[in-house]
Formats: C-alpha cells, structure tokens, sequence
C-alpha cells in the first residue's frame, strides 16, 4: 500500500530527531532539560502527570518555547534543551521538528507517555503545571 503523507511528513521528523527512549528523557530532565507534556487534560487524567513537566498546549506550542517570541515562557531560553512528550510519540515528533525548525534544541520521547508509565518511571495525580 501507499505510504500517506503524515506518515512521510513523521519519517522525515524523526530523521532529523535524536529521539529519546524514556529513561534517557527522565534522566536529560534531571540534567536540566524543560519536559513538555502535551497530552489533553482527559489523556493526562487518565494516564498521570509527569513528575517536573510543563503542560502546554500543542496548539501554542511554539510561540511558548520560541526564545526569540514575546509569548515564551521565561523557562524558554536560548539553548535550552526541550523534550516534547505526548501520549504515544507521534504528535509529539512532529511537534520537536517544528520547535527545531524555529533553532530550538528539541527531541522527543520514543513510545511518549505511554512509553515512560511501562518503563516504571514516576507519574503522579497531579497538579500539573499548566502553561497556557
């Protein structure tokens, strides 16, 4: 069968990516890098929060994270290493290409949220901090 375009468009993301298993995001966010959840509020309820992340909306994903943008957060700051996570890893690569796109040092992480609860790594109920 005919490979779609979004799935040539997440191909040619992840090329570009150095994407993370979910141990070595865990351990790149104890090294300083900003964790940047962004899962809905129902798949965040249902699955947990991410211990140290910021939620922000994918929907105004880069002018939060875009250091050179008057809409940042003070956390966005030049070479700030960011690793964009979502429920399963796929909106979130496609979300890292286009934070690279802008010169911002952003991956993602493999398997996304999903991914990191089956490692055994930390979730917790909450709160979460919310960035709109």
């Amino acid at each position: 069968g005919r490979v779609s375009e979004v799935d040539r468009l997440l191909e040619e993301a992840r090329a570009a990516l150095p994407r993370l298993t979910p141990q070595q995001a865990h351990d790149a966010a104890k090294g300083g890098a900003l964790l940047v959840d962004t899962r809905t509020a129902a798949q965040r309820a249902r699955q947990g929060e991410l211990p140290g992340a910021l939620v922000i909306d994918r929907t105004v994903l880069e002018w939060r994270l875009d250091p050179t943008c008057p809409h940042r957060i003070p956390e966005a700051t030049p070479g700030t290493r960011i690793v964009v996570l979502c429920r399963q890893g796929y909106s979130s690569s496609l979300a890292a290409a286009s934070l690279r796109s802008l010169g911002v040092d952003a991956t993602d992480v493999i398997g996304g949220v999903e991914a990191w609860a089956a490692a055994g790594l930390p979730l917790h109920t909450g709160p979460a901090d919310i960035r709109e």
